[in-house]
């Protein structure tokens, strides 16, 4: 049984009718393709973008960390001597105490003696502590809680309240750091 050329021709034509729907089916279309290449290009971009913020906050971290331990070294290095010249203070104190006595004295050539070569050592040890960055605190004026510390208040008609009366122990500082606060008695 032959078949008409018309059907023939009409099953053909079906066939690749069905054929042409099956391949558009199995195949994504060309927009489905270029938008999920567009949203996989997408996510990259947000992905790169959180990547590189994360680096640049890191980075800041790291930046940060390194200037703080700079400055942190820094003021090491130059306090390193402080315990060092606060106990030189105590002998501060004992050679102007020695000074004093030996000013009560009068006379004798060999107290003369003894007080210029204590005056000399003295001298020569309070230029050694400037060199380093020892210097002796101002107690003139009004009292300050950042370097002085009042020992008494004392009844002065001379003095303005809370101006330094007397300075009872000298105080010192290294640079801008109180090694020692100057003890003081004040006006009530």
């Amino acid at each position: 049984m032959e078949r008409d050329p018309k059907e023939k021709e009409e099953e053909i034509q079906s066939e690749e009718l069905q054929t042409d729907e099956t391949q558009k089916q199995e195949e994504p279309s060309e927009e489905s393709q270029e938008s999920s290449s567009e949203e996989a290009i997408e996510a990259c971009r947000k992905e790169l973008q959180e990547c590189q913020d994360k680096y640049l906050r890191a980075h800041a971290d790291f930046e940060n960390m390194k200037k703080r331990l700079e400055k942190d070294k820094a003021t090491a290095v130059a306090f390193a001597n402080e315990s060092f010249a606060t106990d030189l203070l105590s002998v501060i104190d004992t050679f102007e105490n020695a000074l004093y006595s030996i000013e009560q004295i009068e006379g004798d050539e060999a107290v003369e003696k003894i007080k210029e070569g204590m005056a000399l050592t003295y001298d020569q040890l309070l230029k050694v502590l400037n060199k380093h960055g020892v210097e002796e605190i101002a107690n003139e004026g009004v009292f300050d809680p950042h370097v002085h510390q009042v020992v008494q208040q004392v009844e002065s008609d001379a003095h303005e309240k809370n101006e330094i009366v007397q300075v009872l122990q000298k105080g010192y500082k290294l640079k801008d750091r109180v090694l020692r606060p100057s003890m003081v008695s004040t006006k009530k």
